[in-house]
């Protein structure tokens, strides 16, 4: 702790105290859960996605996508899951909701509301 604070000492960063928490077990940081067994998607996001209505139009789409877009390091094949419905956000092409959307909203909905921890690879102290 004293080698950190001094290196913000040093590059002259300040922090105001009371915004300042220390010996945390786990931090909320940017829609992820950070703690010492990895980071996981934060609950309270989780829920939002669990609870998304199906989406009835090309916008809809868009809006869901750019929610689970951003955990999509917690989805295996996400791209591939997910190209069903970004094949609708096209403007070329007309919105219909086919059995392959439907597959794949609750696809993404069901890895998102179950998604691992991320850790850290064995072997990466030095980091």
């Amino acid at each position: 702790m004293r080698i950190v604070l001094k290196i913000v000492k040093d590059h002259e960063l300040y922090a105001k105290f009371k915004k300042c928490e220390f010996w945390l077990r786990s931090v909320a940081f940017l829609g992820n859960i950070v703690s010492g067994e990895g980071v996981q998607v934060d609950p309270k996001k989780t829920e939002v996605v669990k609870n998304w209505p199906r989406p009835l139009s090309a916008s809809d789409i868009q809006s869901f996508l750019a929610l689970v877009g951003y955990y999509r390091k917690f989805v295996e094949g996400f791209s591939f899951i997910a190209s069903p419905l970004t094949m609708l956000t096209q403007k070329k092409v007309n919105f219909r909701w086919l059995e392959a959307c439907e597959k794949s909203f609750h696809d993404l909905k069901d890895k998102l509301t179950s998604a691992p921890i991320l850790t850290l690879p064995e072997g990466s102290d030095g980091l």
